[in-house]
């Protein structure tokens, strides 16, 4: 192998692959190098399989960074569109799921085959199972240095993500090699993660294990509505891995259970009505009947309607529209979809994902304090970040 090249991309997921591309197309002599034995395992996991590789409503708003406005740059200069021309220039079939989510018809390969057909094409050069034992910088080039041979270059790209899902290779080195460089790192933290909770909430979980229903579920201002699932593990399902980015240790979150009807008025009028129908059977025409027996029961409430004080009822109805819980934590980096936090993006020009104190010097990706919402947007930011820092290396 030589030892130099104009380009060395650190990771071959899907922002490091983009990179090396856009930088051989400007006849770029580029090196890929990962660790691990299998190119692009966490887009292979993706979408259950079938890789949601972008989103139709991918906008600034959707992504979280201590600076909001640093992935407008990137956006703009290669947006979701742009994404699924290239999609469809290799003739895969996809589909929108719901939300503006976009999932190939086939197969997550698909996405991998496209990258690395564009890689040989443009001459890219990969190398698996790569060790690296240190970075340098000297005489206005960087050295990677292997257990082999020392390989320098021009431009470094630090496109290693973040912590997630460290069974398919996760590290931190691309943290460690900015703060060998001296750039702050934002505190890190597993995001797109289901919560866990303490034993009393724990009971309710395990016996409705495998139970989803449509929740609203909030933390402070930030709202999302989508599916909530039970596990013997806590809560899951996009409602909650959503605002497990937001929430914070210690605090609350409230679940809305039934999103589109007023349970206390639904039960007032029933009872002003003279109804005698079980309160249980009452609120199982509104949530799954296991869920109404489980919540009647822990709140020791049960009879006919009409029997039942306007109190317990409104007790009832605000468990139902208004459940307040204090998660104790999440399920950590395990099963974790995204790293919050990472590379401050104060340290980057959002122009061109080099840093501004080293220049040939890039972060593009999850590595970098930008992370998106669940749906597509964190494999948009991978193809706008990689693609802006490939014009600039």
């Amino acid at each position: 192998m030589s030892n130099f090249f104009d380009v060395i991309v650190i990771g071959a997921g899907a922002a490091g692959l983009m990179c090396a591309i856009e930088s051989a197309k400007r006849n770029k002599k580029v090196l890929v190098l990962d660790h691990a034995k299998k190119i692009g395992e966490k887009i292979r996991i993706s979408g259950g399989g079938r890789c949601n590789f972008t989103n139709l409503n991918t906008h600034p708003s959707k992504f979280i960074s201590e600076n909001p406005k640093f992935m407008i740059s990137a956006l703009n200069q290669y947006n979701q569109y742009d994404f699924i021309k290239l999609v469809e220039s290799y003739s895969i079939k996809f589909h929108e799921k719901k939300l503006g989510q976009l999932f190939c018809d086939e197969s997550s390969q698909q996405i991998i085959n496209l990258l690395l057909s564009e890689c040989e094409k443009y001459q890219v050069t990969i190398h698996k199972d790569f060790i690296i034992e240190d970075i340098s910088y000297s005489s206005e080039l960087y050295s990677v240095k292997s257990l082999i041979n020392t390989i320098s270059c021009q431009s470094l790209v630090i496109a290693t993500g973040g912590l997630s899902i460290p069974k398919i290779g996760a590290s931190k080195f691309g943290y460690d090699i900015a703060k060998k460089f001296d750039l702050n790192i934002i505190s890190t933290s597993p995001a797109l993660v289901p919560l866990t909770f303490n034993e009393d909430i724990l009971k309710i979980c395990k016996e409705l294990t495998g139970l989803s229903v449509n929740a609203i579920v909030s933390f402070g201002k930030t709202i999302f509505q989508e599916g909530m699932l039970f596990t013997h593990r806590g809560l899951s399902g996009p409602s909650i891995l959503q605002i497990s980015s937001y929430w914070k240790i210690k605090e609350e979150i409230q679940i809305n259970l039934s999103p589109d009807i007023n349970v206390y008025d639904f039960l007032l009028q029933k009872k002003l009505a003279n109804s005698k129908q079980d309160v249980q059977s009452a609120i199982s025409e509104i949530i799954p009947k296991r869920l109404s027996q489980i919540i009647c029961i822990n709140l020791n409430i049960n009879g006919k309607i009409i029997d039942i004080s306007n109190k317990l009822l409104h007790k009832l109805s605000l468990f139902i529209n208004s459940w307040c819980l204090n998660p104790i934590g999440t399920e950590g980096y395990r099963t974790a979809e995204v790293t919050l936090g990472g590379v401050d993006t104060r340290e980057i020009s959002s122009k061109t994902m080099m840093s501004i104190k080293h220049p040939g010097l890039f972060f593009i990706g999850e590595v970098v304090d930008v992370t998106g919402h669940l749906g597509g947007y964190n494999f948009q930011w991978a193809w706008s970040s990689g693609y802006v820092a490939g014009q600039y290396t």
